[in-house]
């Protein structure tokens, strides 16, 4: 693993990424000391005289190595400083590929060499497209992963807040010293009004740390890459659906919460798209703000030859029977005129398309191609030399209400192969436990003085530090504050009777709302959709009774607060503040702060559903032995270089329909329970107290 200097020299890579290397990097003033190699092309003439002017005054150095083999980026190279980066761009997907290369090449604990490559890759790349291959790089290689990625938010704040924050920011370091500077406030209504109905969920939408899981997920989970092994990841495709399947979920019960429908599917590809969407970003990179979104506007055939993009929404159709016909059947033809059995991962990596799909040729690029029309929709041909919109950037595509009606009907595909001839529901033997049965459910509050089996939730205000993204400006922290949802911690408590001997089983918690849209029960075949996974977990059971207790800041699903909020060094009071390093392959997971949907003030109803399954179905055998206990965040991102640690199907047991229920409460077995849940709203926002200045 890397030393100490060396994963201090790879941080540094990430600061301020749009200054030149010559300039100092860090809070401790530390300069690189570079070499002819290392000069960016603008400052070729006096790029050594700056750095060597600016080294006087550092308080540290870091040698560059010159390199035998400078790196040759033909593709890469052509890619502006000041463009956009998009991994849905067919031509920016090579251009990573290559880079990633390039890093991934440099022999394991060769650190010099790995530390200058870096070096030079920053040097002479698009700064997103660096930030991107230089993550993706030291997140796989097997000598680099204890080398902390910095969160992205900080590193480029642009893509994540009001674009008039940065002109605030700059004045601030301009006229104060960073003990003087206060937080710059971010309103909560800044991109539209209630008249749009859709801004009434605008403040899950634009989380940042909604934004950021999406982001981290497909860092650990690129679609493309030319090194196979760096997307072929257990069980990739079925984890595409799963944890899309589960955002789209939330987001519906945060549409019910605030009186509004499920949102609709978008399938039809010639129609308007009622939806409008003005970011109010502002690209520092290019100092271009992102395009909006009029309602009404349609998909238009994509001529970009800039970008190389060629495809029509015919592709679009052709790609869509295909799939359709998969699904149908069963039968995926592969790319030799052969056949094999669907099965979800597949159809995964199908949908995506990532490269593990049997036949591009026959079934296309829908899902990544129906974000780059979406995203190319004001300018599908060039003719304004326009930038895509938010809906192109994984780091912004999830602010824009047409990702969840895009994504609607990416999930009902998923489903319609759920619920095919081809998929067998759960028989009652596959969803028992025999011997295990669950007697009560309760939640308890750990905060405040709520009631048992309420859920509360508030308002909180957070600082995040802009100042590694603030090129060009003077040190010194410079948070902005925004406001985002946050609940009371609390804890379910199980009870459990096991008349058979001692023991293991998987617990399995879901959260989902109680009534829909019309304020009517639910038919199980669209309450299974609804459902939120909240935790999973693998347990002992004694003989006799037995108390299970977990606390929220437990669960499978998500990361801790600080992983979003503060640095990666920093301490809490998070139960999991020991493994906060493990932010790399982990940072994936769902922020611990949006676990509960918003709910209402007068009471939302919910339902908490627990599961007690049998460990005899649930384990499998790991390479190297272990059995696990399910943390940090497994369930959105499996574990590092080992199989997903539950051998059912994701989302068990909700994935498929059932046969025998039409409702939850017949679907309920002795190894399951029911409890009635309230989650109620306090409407007035609290100071995060972890805040550095309040």
């Amino acid at each position: 693993m890397a030393d100490e200097l060396t994963i201090k020299s790879l941080t540094l890579l990430f600061d301020r990424p749009n200054e030149p290397l010559i300039t100092p990097k860090g809070e401790n003033n530390t300069i690189f000391q570079l070499t002819d190699q290392f000069i960016p092309p603008d400052y070729e003439n006096n790029g050594l005289d700056l750095n060597n002017r600016y080294g006087e005054d550092a308080s540290e150095t870091i040698p560059l190595k010159n390199l035998s083999q400078v790196p040759q980026f033909p593709l890469a190279s052509q890619l502006p400083p000041d463009a956009e980066f998009s991994l849905f761009l067919p031509k920016h997907q090579a251009m990573a590929s290559e880079v990633i290369d390039v890093l991934m090449n440099v022999p394991e604990n060769q650190f010099a060499d790995f530390v200058s490559t870096c070096a030079y890759a920053r040097v002479h790349l698009n700064s997103q497209l660096f930030n991107y291959c230089f993550s993706v790089a030291l997140m796989h290689r097997r000598d680099t992963r204890n080398v902390p990625i910095p969160n992205f938010a900080e590193t480029f704040p642009s893509k994540f807040m009001d674009s008039q924050v940065f002109q605030q920011a700059r004045e601030s370091t301009r006229i104060l010293e960073g003990n003087e500077r206060n937080p710059i406030i971010i309103p909560r209504d800044y991109t539209a009004t209630d008249l749009e109905e859709e801004h009434r969920v605008s403040y899950w939408r634009e989380d940042i740390g909604i934004n950021l899981h999406h982001w981290h997920w497909h860092l650990v989970y690129p679609f493309t890459s030319s090194n196979r092994a760096i997307v072929a990841k257990d069980r990739r495709g079925e984890l595409f659906f799963y944890m899309h399947q589960q955002v789209i979920a939330r987001y519906n019960c945060e549409r019910l919460d605030n009186s509004l429908k499920r949102v609709a599917k978008f399938s039809n590809f010639n129609a308007p798209i009622p939806e409008a969407y003005f970011p109010k970003l502002d690209s520092l990179t290019s100092a271009r703000g992102w395009p909006p979104r009029q309602s009404g506007m349609r998909w238009q055939d994509l001529k970009r030859p800039a970008d190389g993009l060629n495809v029509t929404l015919a592709d679009m159709e052709r790609w869509k029977r295909s799939i359709s016909e998969v699904i149908s059947t069963g039968k995926v033809r592969l790319a030799n005129g052969g056949f094999q059995d669907l099965d979800i991962d597949t159809l995964g990596n199908i949908i995506e398309a990532s490269i593990l799909s049997p036949n591009p040729q026959l079934y296309g690029s829908l899902h990544n191609n129906g974000h780059m029309f979406a995203g190319y929709m004001h300018d599908p041909s060039h003719r304004y030399l326009e930038n895509f919109a938010v809906m192109a950037d994984e780091a912004t595509n999830m602010r824009d209400p047409f990702f969840y009606c895009w994504h609607a009907y990416i999930d009902d595909l998923f489903q319609q192969h759920k619920q095919s001839p081809y998929v067998s529901p759960y028989s009652i033997s596959e969803l028992m436990n025999p011997g295990v049965r669950v007697q009560s459910v309760t939640i308890e509050n750990l905060e405040g003085d709520g009631q048992p089996n309420t859920l509360n939730t508030f308002w909180m205000q957070s600082d995040l530090d802009l100042s590694r993204g603030l090129d060009f400006s003077n040190r010194g922290p410079v948070f902005a504050r925004y406001t985002h949802l946050n609940h009371r911690r609390f804890r379910y408590v199980i009870g459990v009777n096991n008349t058979g001997n001692a023991r293991r089983t998987t617990v399995r918690i879901f959260l989902g709302p109680k009534f829909d849209e019309r304020n009517l029960p639910w038919i199980l075949a669209d309450q299974r959709k609804m459902f939120l996974e909240m935790d999973r977990f693998v347990t002992p059971l004694k003989a006799g009774q037995n108390t299970i207790t977990r606390d929220s800041t437990e669960s499978s699903l998500t990361i801790p607060f600080e992983q979003t909020f503060r640095d990666l060094s920093a301490q809490g009071q998070d139960p999991r503040v020991d493994a906060l390093a493990a932010f790399n392959f982990c940072g994936c997971g769902w922020p611990q702060h949006m676990l509960v949907p918003r709910g209402t003030v007068g009471g939302a109803q919910y339902q908490l559903f627990v599961m007690l399954s049998n460990y005899d179905f649930d384990k499998l055998d790991q390479a190297d032995g272990r059995e696990l206990s399910c943390k940090e965040a497994s369930s959105f991102c499996g574990l590092r270089d080992r199989l997903f640690p539950d051998k059912r199907a994701m989302g068990f047991p909700f994935d498929r329909p059932s046969t025998f229920a039409n409702n939850i409460e017949d679907f309920i077995l002795s190894n399951m329970a029911l409890q009635d849940v309230t989650i109620k709203l306090q409407n007035s926002t609290e100071p995060n107290p972890r805040n550095p200045r309040q």
